[in-house]
């Protein structure tokens, strides 16, 4: 069975960097072909994928995240993180990271952390 878990801090100041980590267990995010994922849901709107890191190593990020977003990866922790610059207050939301697979174009997401939720605030 395939466990992330979230980790990182709550509170994070306008302009600074959010930076989050999930760790993986039950599985290796070297695995072929899993593309791990961080998602969020701003409040009252729907999810928002923000980017991946597949078992490659490759990352593909939301054009609209894209000059704000990296994500990278520790295969020795099995584990890949999340780093958001300039931040907001409309940064402010759960983040999720979860497990995609590809069905044709289609990514899908079988599993999921339970989210952490950060906010953005002086």
């Amino acid at each position: 069975q395939v466990q992330l878990q979230e980790s990182g801090p709550g509170l994070v100041k306008p302009s600074q960097t959010l930076s989050l980590t999930c760790t993986v267990s039950g599985g290796s995010i070297t695995t072929n072909y899993y593309y791990w994922s961080w998602i969020r849901q701003p409040p009252g709107k729907g999810l928002e994928w923000i980017g991946y890191i597949a078992y490659t190593g490759s990352t593909y990020y939301s054009p609209s995240l894209k000059s704000r977003t990296s994500i990278s990866r520790d295969t020795s922790k099995n584990q890949f993180t999340l780093q958001l610059s300039s931040v907001t207050p409309e940064d402010t939301t759960m983040y999720y990271c979860a497990r995609g697979e590809y069905n044709g174009s289609y990514l899908y997401f079988g599993y999921w952390g339970q989210g952490a939720q950060v906010t953005v605030s002086s």
